[in-house]
């Protein structure tokens, strides 16, 4: 099981903790949402909470709750600049559709 990390991707969370006091890592997950069943949600970690596995890429702590790891495993997470746009996309290899809007998946 892991979440991997593209080098632009570290960078970046590299960053954002720097601006965020008291960061330990990138919290990743899903939720319910959406025309297609799952929703990602990305947020920077404060803590550890108890059902989280962590994962570490060159420094970065990525922490991921038990409930959402089934959907998210083999993930790797990517930050990408389109022009003027700035996001984080993420190859799931157990994506198996998408909304027409990109906002949601399934597996």
């Amino acid at each position: 099981m892991a979440i991997t990390l593209t080098p632009s991707a570290v960078d970046r969370v590299r960053l954002y903790q720097s601006q965020t006091p008291g960061a330990l890592g990138l919290r990743f997950g899903v939720k319910k949402s959406g025309c297609s069943g799952w929703a990602y949600l990305i947020d920077m970690a404060k803590e550890r909470r108890p059902d989280e596995q962590v994962f570490e890429q060159d420094g970065v702590a990525v922490f991921v709750d038990e409930a959402s790891l089934a959907q998210v495993d083999g993930t790797e997470i990517d930050f990408v600049s389109h022009g003027l746009n700035q996001q984080f996309v993420f190859r799931n290899p157990k994506v198996a559709a998408e909304c027409g809007c990109g906002e949601s998946f399934t597996t």
